[in-house]
């Protein structure tokens, strides 16, 4: 077999006790809390940048209060507000403070809508007056403050509104919303699952004009979705869900004056998607982010709303795509910092106001990975990146030069910094796969500590009475490519004897599942599987993410091809070593995941005898448009590659053990997907097990129902691997 080249092995002190001696861990304890980590209330830095305020909850009164905290001492200084001492607001459970910080905006009676957006009740508490305002009796979404803080703009029942705070009145700025045909001012379904965000307004700095984005859904299919409940009858939930190739909805960029109450369209050419909208420092230039169909054509507008003009900033093509994120930062002078995969690694780069490069602000062969922001003042770019290693995260400064590089943490592991609005601090969280999450505050400019502020020594001294196991990072060569991997072995392990191999994937593009992080819920669950005597191991094939572009996208219109050659590659070697029992190796997946290891057990019937796959995707032809297509084009365009690997197009070469699981609530992968997969084995006489969750979504969880799953999994494993 092909030599594993080892990089570095983590190994738990606590192994060094006898593993004879220990617990083993349980199902109803991973999912019953026991192995909870500490962590840090959000925070949001004040503007002074030597103070936070944290959202707390006292249980003995039941009140809420927004306190404010001193980043050196730690300690509490003082309160912005408290519920007990508001007359007509019980409790709030979410706040956003107004650019000046003198209002803030109290949530109550949230509820979801999808999986980003809420609708709630909303009151204006003045911080000097200590008065409270409500702004509707309806519940609303994204209340948003004008800059002068007089006015807010919100959204209800698909039409924009604004309160007038003064006068205490609304004015209906739109008029033709309507659900599931014209949405005004956030985002349809697919827009907020695939571009991540709701809010589809903006105000300008001195609240003049207010940017939209308008919705018309109208040609858009129908997607209904049973309710089963409580009741006698069971209901419909029906939404506009573009699937791949289907009408998308057609998004239109409008600007209101808000004085007169004007709209005008803005017509920009080419403007298939438009995922980001932001307004320039200068009050009438607006920045608009477009993209193709195919998003592989990204350009960057800027629009005077004065004269409804239009002009061309920046263009990116890419021969797959160009991702969408939240980096574009315009400096003072409107010059802007904006990254970029055009070199091959995602990096920082700056353009002057008129969208001329100035300078490639990072380089080299690894991956920028979370933009935090610029000091003008001292002219430092903070970013995080995976220099030190693709599976780690490391938080760095830089001159908008590209010099005085620094790296500003210290410890190998996944390091995530939270900076104080004006760059004096940052909280580092820290983890890695044999440190649970610690919290430490550094300066900013130095990374010096200053103090450390939440360990997790409990947990860890807890878990010195369970059998643990070493989780081993390594690489496994596999079709050209040194794939990142993780094992993990029986705590009493035995060379001389056989074990069964569990492989765990997502592999979905741009993912990563091997990562020195501390350990998830279901890092716990493969621990108890070590100690039944299994071997557990990751491996991250070609699409995953944080190699570079090429790594990522060469599964560009073949999403299931190679991703699955390289799992069943590296099962086929893994199953070599000598302490592997070649007869027995099972793989699992949830999501994407559960799209790999169907696709596995049956194209790599010769190699696993067993698979489970949880809410997975059968067919590409089912998910929704944007995601979709981003990577695949259209089924119009590309059929084969949609067909060709979809599983349940080939049932008949399922011979392993399978087990299938989904949730009839599930909006995102919907249980269409499984439901076909059914379809094809039955016709197939291809006997299989599976399980269906009535209303979960696709987290599949809410009372039992985690306990219930990993339990039918961890059976389904024992009896058949």
């Amino acid at each position: 077999m092909k030599k594993l080249t080892f990089l570095f092995l983590l190994v738990f002190s606590l192994t060094a006790i006898t593993n004879a001696q220990k617990s083993k861990i349980k199902l109803e304890e991973i999912w019953g809390g026991t192995f909870r980590t500490e962590r840090l209330d959000a925070l949001k830095s004040l503007k002074n940048g030597t103070q936070y305020t944290v959202l707390n909850f006292d249980r003995a009164t039941k009140t809420t209060s927004v306190d404010i905290y001193d980043y050196v001492s730690l300690e509490k200084v003082g309160t912005i507000v408290n519920s007990s001492n508001l007359k007509d607001v019980p409790y709030f459970s979410s706040y956003e403070f107004s650019i000046d910080e003198s209002k803030v905006l109290l949530a109550t009676e949230i509820e979801s809508v999808f999986r980003h957006s809420t609708l709630g009740v909303f009151y204006i508490y003045d911080v000097k007056t200590k008065a409270t305002i409500k702004i509707s009796d309806n519940k609303i979404q994204e209340p948003t403050l004008s800059p002068d803080n007089s006015k807010v703009a919100y959204v209800f029942e698909n039409n924009m509104y604004i309160f007038d705070i003064a006068n205490k009145t609304t004015t209906k700025v739109t008029q033709d919303g309507v659900k599931n045909k014209i949405i005004n001012g956030v985002t349809d379904w697919v827009y907020e699952e695939e571009f991540a965000f709701v809010r589809a307004f903006d105000w300008n700095s001195d609240g003049t004009k207010i940017a939209f984005l308008r919705f018309d859904e109208t040609n858009v299919p129908e997607f209904s979705m049973d309710i089963y409940g409580q009741d006698l009858y069971q209901t419909q939930n029906v939404f506009k869900y573009p699937k791949a190739g289907e009408d998308n909805a057609i998004v239109s960029l409008h600007m209101l004056d808000v004085k007169s109450g004007a709209i005008n369209n803005v017509n920009i050419e080419g403007a298939y998607y438009i995922p980001r909208i932001e307004w320039m420092n200068s009050k009438n230039t607006l920045s608009v982010q477009v993209l193709n169909r195919h998003q592989d054509n990204l350009k960057l507008y800027a629009v005077n709303a004065k004269k409804n003009s239009v002009s061309l900033l920046l263009e990116e093509k890419d021969a797959a795509y160009v991702d969408i994120t939240d980096n574009l930062t315009f400096l003072e002078d409107d010059s802007f910092i904006w990254t970029s995969e055009k070199d091959g690694y995602n990096h920082i780069y700056l353009y002057n106001e008129d969208g001329e490069l100035m300078n490639q602000i990072t380089k080299g062969d690894w991956e920028v990975t979370n933009y935090y922001g610029y000091d003008q003042n001292e002219d430092k770019v903070y970013f995080q990146s995976t220099e030190n290693g693709s599976i780690n995260r490391d938080v760095y400064s830089i001159d908008t030069s590209g010099g005085s590089k620094k790296r500003l943490t210290s410890k190998d592991g996944q390091n995530n910094a939270d900076f104080s609005a004006d760059f004096t601090y940052f909280i580092n969280t820290f983890s890695n796969a044999v440190t649970p999450p610690e919290y430490t505050l550094h300066t900013a400019l130095t990374g010096e500590k200053v103090k450390e502020i939440l360990n997790n020594e409990g947990l860890s001294k807890a878990l010195e009475s369970y059998e643990i196991s070493a989780k081993e990072f390594s690489t496994i060569s596999v079709n050209g490519n040194d794939l990142n991997m993780w094992m993990i072995k029986p705590a009493n392990f035995d060379a001389t004897k056989k074990y069964p191999l569990f492989m765990f994937q997502y592999s979905g593009p741009g993912s990563q599942s091997v990562s020195n992080t501390w350990m998830s819920a279901n890092d716990y669950w493969y621990q108890l599987l070590a100690s039944e005597g299994y071997i557990v191991a990751c491996v991250d094939g070609r699409g995953t993410g944080f190699k570079g572009r090429d790594f990522k996208k060469v599964t560009q219109k073949e999403l299931g091809k190679y991703e699955v050659e390289d799992q069943i590659a590296a099962a086929k070697q893994l199953s070599e070593l000598a302490y592997v029992d070649d007869n027995r190796t099972g793989i699992w997946g949830w999501s994407y995941g559960g799209f790999m290891s169907t696709n596995c057990v049956l194209k790599g019937n010769d190699t696993f005898e067993m698979a489970i796959a949880v809410a997975p995707v059968t067919s590409w032809r089912f998910y929704d448009s944007i995601y979709t297509e981003r990577y695949m084009q259209t089924p119009q365009e590309n059929a084969s590659g949609y067909d060709d690997n979809s599983p349940f197009n080939y049932p008949e070469l399922l011979k392993g053990k399978y087990l299938l699981v989904h949730g009839t609530g599930d909006d995102n992968v919907h249980v269409q997907n499984s439901m076909r997969m059914v379809e094809a084995l039955v016709q197939a006489n291809k006997q299989f097990d599976w399980s269906i969750y009535p209303d979960k979504n696709h987290g599949i969880y809410g009372g039992n129902t985690r306990l219930h799953l990993y339990t039918k999994m961890t059976n389904f494993i024992k009896a058949n691997l």
